[in-house]
């Protein structure tokens, strides 16, 4: 707000040049010529000058996986549009961009995949060739689904879910330039994660880590869509090592929606079994996710689809179960996880199915739910798939909820009608957020960049000020002021007086980065255990200042306090920094500097959950869809800082809406994407989010330090599935029924229009 930021647009080096691409007008075509103008021959640099430069590979760990290999530059073919060709340099961007026009491209069009469905199909075209097929990868998980079968209740659909991009405020951007002193390369670009970044560009540059620095500086705005490796850093790496002088590249609006990754579109043909009391018997799901033309590094093409088959489940208990996954490949950009990855979708699919069942039942949704979520009792519970739900009473969530949309109020607002003509619907869901994934998960899953221990370096600088190191980063979420708030409640030191350095790999730990709301868990529990081996230390040099015995001191309120008096972390700093010679004999040598590592007592992940609630009013006539109230009880255990807290849930709200109303990346039958402005690609804005009821339930997680949980995603998992649920319940009245998103006027017209002409038919 004051104009102190600094983003990877606002860095200005000596010499610094700017770069535009020449990136691929086709969806799928083999590469047969590059013309570059005569004059233009020393500014323009296609695949064959980077001599030495490896594709990006993100292989999956888990068996039967296709690798794929994403040239940075491309070289026999192109398999997306805005796939990279060829990079221009220039004093400023317009001029790169000049040459990027004159560049002629010689494409052979090929027929391109552009429904992960048809992808599947025989004959279909091929994106790799020598795999025979377009499944990066096909996973099954089954529990007894055969003892469900005789249920009474079965109701069966297909669901869909839109592909999005994710509109980050500041999209990515690279600046690259080499410290010839050092003999190291330096990219400062807009992530989440730079020590992966890191070790990515190592790979593809085969270059020794230490031969790289990764710096993020302010970041606008993550959501998931800047933790990925990008073509553009390794391009832009080898060329600033080329020329001699510091290039840049800023992603425009445009690249962003057409050339970037995506996320989100998922397709489901799910059944659900139950007993006619509502109880479910079990699922039974096959699901398809459009990884696109490549795996992104380091998440790879199947993190969504190996999440689907794990939590499709939720929060219910259930005897069967059978999932099939496939990951598949079409001429798009790759997939990434976006703010809640696959759990969105997931939440979409059974809760909009757990609505049909209370349909079929006849039994109120909310009250479906209530007979079939895990309950506190049953708590630490291993649920059909072997996730450890830590904690929580989903069903109090789900009360709760129930109480403040006053439910009985509604019904009758319902059954009166309303003197505009709308009709009224109510809808609820909810979720089960796992979130600081340990190593056993990301194992698991086969992800090629697996969480450890997460380090935090604390140190007390000469004038008792406090320094952390900590290797995750933060691009929007307050990490500087919650991890502030974590030394203070160890060391008793002003807020004021904490320093958070983070988005340097050359002075941070190292770490896999800020991803799956991990932070406040991993990097929470890294700052409390180095802060509280530094107060070791300093309570140890106090003691001897006050003459007094280790036992009978306390290190409270920024002070060492003993049975006559108190030193201050002032007093100490300047002892261990000025005067050694005051110092104990038996003072750890290892001085008020400390590194310190942490993880939980189970790596299983902790688990937020909440209950959403929404009111809608829909237009029959027009399709629109407005919502009149909104409430969300959630429970992220023990929070650090509630404000922001609410913030995350705000912010993840507004983005949920966007995925259930507003939000899609449509494709034409070529390949191509077809909305490229923000005039065609639809984003809430202020008058389209409404101000939500938030209630705050904390139950502490028991792995983990102050019993805090995850819950930076939790805001953007429920809200398409509320949200789509009232609409179904405004338009049961007609029988009309969604079950894609978004839920556009246009496609709530068409659902009113097929449920007309079905009761024509039947009469």
């Amino acid at each position: 707000m004051r104009g102190r930021g600094q983003y990877v647009a606002d860095i200005r080096l000596a010499g610094m040049q700017d770069v535009a691409f020449v990136r691929s007008p086709l969806a799928h075509a083999r590469l047969r010529g590059i013309h570059v103008p005569e004059a233009y021959r020393d500014r323009v640099f296609t695949a064959a000058d980077l001599v030495g430069v490896n594709p990006i590979r993100a292989v999956s760990g888990l068996p039967g996986f296709k690798i794929s290999e994403q040239p940075v530059l491309a070289t026999e073919k192109v398999r997306q549009v805005g796939e990279l060709i060829a990079m221009c340099v220039a004093p400023t961007r317009a001029e790169a961009e000049d040459i990027a026009a004159a560049v002629v491209l010689d494409l052979e069009e090929l027929p391109a995949v552009h429904d992960m469905r048809q992808a599947r199909a025989p004959g279909a075209p091929l994106v790799h060739e020598h795999w025979g097929d377009n499944v990066f990868l096909e996973t099954n998980f089954e529990v007894d689904i055969s003892a469900a079968l005789d249920a009474p209740v079965k109701v069966s659909r297909e669901i869909t879910t839109a592909r999005q991009c994710m509109a980050p405020l500041e999209g990515r951007g690279v600046v690259a330039s080499f410290d010839h002193r050092l003999d190291q390369l330096v990219v400062t670009t807009s992530a989440q994660m730079p020590h992966i970044n890191r070790s990515g560009l190592a790979e593809c540059l085969g270059m020794d880590q230490g031969r790289i620095r990764v710096i993020s500086p302010d970041v606008g705005g993550g959501f998931g869509h800047k933790g990925i490796l990008l073509p553009e850093e390794v391009c832009l790496s080898w060329l600033t090592m080329r020329l001699g002088h510091p290039v840049r590249w800023i992603e425009d609006r445009r690249e962003h929606l057409t050339a970037s990754a995506n996320c989100r579109e998922h397709h489901y043909k799910i059944t659900l079994y139950a007993d006619r009391d509502g109880k479910l018997r079990g699922i039974d799901c096959e699901a398809t996710v459009d990884s696109g033309a490549y795996s992104s590094y380091p998440f790879s093409a199947c993190l969504e689809a190996a999440q689907v088959a794990s939590i499709l489940p939720g929060p219910y208990v259930m005897p069967a179960y059978r999932c099939r996954t496939f990951s598949v490949a079409t001429n798009k950009c790759p997939i990434l996880p976006y703010r809640g990855v696959a759990r969105t979708g997931v939440c979409f699919a059974l809760e909009l199915m757990l609505d049909l069942v209370a349909a079929e039942t006849g039994l109120e949704p909310s009250e479906v739910r209530l007979r079939n979520l895990v309950r506190p009792e049953q708590m630490p519970f291993d649920n059909i798939t072997n996730k450890h739900f830590d904690s929580g009473d989903y069903p109090e969530a789900m009360r709760r909820a129930l109480e403040a949309i006053d439910i009985e109020a509604l019904r009758a607002r319902q059954r009166r009608g309303e003197p505009d003509g709308r009709r009224i619907g109510l809808g609820v869901s909810i979720y089960c957020e796992q979130a600081a994934h340990g190593t056993s998960v990301y194992s698991g899953w086969g992800i090629p960049m697996v969480p450890g221990h997460e380090q935090a370096t604390a140190r007390l600088t000469p004038d008792g000020g406090l320094e952390l190191r900590v290797g995750v980063h933060s691009h929007g979420q307050s990490m500087e002021t919650t991890l502030a708030q974590v030394a203070h409640e160890m060391l008793g030191i002003d807020v004021g007086n904490v320093r958070i350095i983070l988005g340097d790999t050359a002075m941070t730990p190292y770490s896999t980065g800020t991803w799956g709301s991990r932070c406040a868990v991993m990097a929470g529990g890294a700052v409390a255990t180095a802060c509280g081996d530094l107060g070791d230390r300093i309570k140890r040099i106090g003691a001897k200042l006050l003459q007094q015995d280790l036992a009978d001191v306390e290190l409270r309120d920024g002070e060492v306090h003993g049975p006559n008096g108190s030193v201050t972390l002032r007093e100490i700093a300047h002892t261990w920094y000025r005067r050694p010679q005051d110092l104990p004999k038996d003072v750890d040598p290892g001085g008020l500097d400390v590194t310190s590592g942490y993880k939980p007592q189970r790596d299983s992940g902790t688990f937020s959950y909440a209950a959403h609630a929404a009111v809608v009013a829909v237009d029959p006539d027009l399709g629109a869809v407005e919502i009149l109230d909104y409430v969300i009880v959630e429970d992220g255990g023990v929070l650090i800082n509630p404000m922001v807290v609410d913030g995350q849930i705000f912010g993840g709200l507004a983005q949920g809406i966007g995925t259930a109303l507003y939000e899609e990346m449509p494709f034409d039958a070529s390949g191509q994407p077809l909305a490229t402005t923000f005039a065609d690609y639809l984003l809430p804005g202020p008058t389209e989010v409404p101000a939500p009821r938030l209630d705050h339930m904390e139950t502490p997680a028991p792995y983990t330090r102050f019993g805090v949980k995850g819950i930076g995603e939790g805001g953007a998992i429920a809200p398409p599935a509320a949200i789509a649920n009232a609409v179904n319940d405004a338009l049961r009245p007609y029988g009309a029924e969604l079950m894609r998103s978004p839920i556009t006027p246009h496609r709530v017209v068409e659902a009113l229009i097929a449920a007309q002409n079905a009761r024509r038919a039947a009469a």
